[in-house]
């Protein structure tokens, strides 16, 4: 590759960078998606996963893009960000935390702090051998909080 295109490329991804930090996620998408198709970063894929799941809902794809960014750098803690966006996308809360926290173990970034907060921290489940989904647990919850009992 010359240096040229690499210097588009490099371009591209740095607007796609911008887009994304203004939650312009389709903006974001369309330059990821030149800038990849000049030069292929693995580096790039997480951001990539995260405008996919969000804009088009291919969920088995950004997985697939987040596992291998990880494998590729798997001390970037931007990667575990956005698989943990894409866990969001996918309505997976928990493991959406699983992925931020670590993230934050890895040298955390704001951004993985502010989902943190955004998400919150959780009490734990009435019944504790029982998931946190079960329906037992879930309502048993939600009517002890309507009291004020939790």
């Amino acid at each position: 590759m010359d240096p040229e295109s690499g210097a588009i490329a490099q371009k591209e991804f740095e607007r796609a960078q911008q887009e994304l930090d203004r939650n312009n996620v389709l903006a974001a998408l369309v330059c990821l998606e030149r800038a990849l198709g000049i030069w292929d970063d693995p580096l790039w894929y997480s951001r990539l996963a995260f405008c996919i799941a969000k804009q088009r809902g291919h969920l088995t794809r950004a997985f697939e893009l987040c596992r291998s960014a990880i494998e590729h750098d798997p001390e970037n803690p931007l990667h575990y960000l956005y698989l943990g966006k894409v866990h969001l996308v996918a309505g997976k809360t928990s493991d959406a935390l699983q992925a931020f926290r670590q993230g934050m173990s890895l040298g955390g970034s704001p951004e993985l702090e502010r989902m943190l907060a955004v998400i919150g921290i959780r009490k734990t489940p009435l019944i504790s051998f029982l998931s946190r989904d079960n329906l037992l647990n879930k309502y048993l919850g939600i009517m002890l909080a309507r009291f004020g009992l939790r």
